[in-house]
């Protein structure tokens, strides 16, 4: 039997998508809702996870990286303006953890989640526990899932 251990975590911040044309070509922000979901089986404690320590560690990276900033593709000509203006910036593209993920968008955002929960429980050294949900909100309407 598998068990399931979920987080949630909020953040703000703003992105904007040029490639796609249309209104989310602005610059614009959004209150995203993260809820990250692990999977694993009960250790002899009872426990798929510290869940304090995953919480404390997810939310960590998402205030210290995207909360309060702004997420643009590597590519985004805004970026040297932002960059020299001082505004906190998350990069899409070729680094980790977004490498291969070229811009911001709410899929994108939700795998990029996904890639940093799964190092986190890398790092904890948490056998037998892997991402099996991600889900991204960025409007009360809109989300995307990562299935994993």
């Amino acid at each position: 039997m598998m068990n399931l251990v979920k987080v949630r975590h909020n953040f703000e911040s703003a992105h904007r998508l040029p490639q796609l044309g249309g209104k989310c070509t602005n610059l614009h922000g959004h209150s995203w809702w993260a809820e990250i979901t692990v999977a694993g089986r009960l250790d002899e404690r009872g426990v798929v996870v510290d869940f304090g320590l995953l919480k404390k560690s997810l939310r960590e990276w998402i205030d210290t990286h995207l909360d309060h900033g702004s997420m643009l593709g590597e590519a985004d000509p805004l970026v040297p303006a932002l960059k020299a203006d001082g505004t906190k910036l998350f990069l899409f593209g070729s680094a980790e953890p977004s490498k291969g993920l070229e811009w911001p968008t709410v899929e994108n955002v939700a795998e990029l989640l996904a890639r940093v929960t799964s190092d986190r429980i890398a790092e904890a050294g948490w056998t037998d526990v892997a991402v099996s949900r991600v889900q991204v909100t960025e409007t009360h309407v809109n989300a995307a899932e990562v299935i994993r």
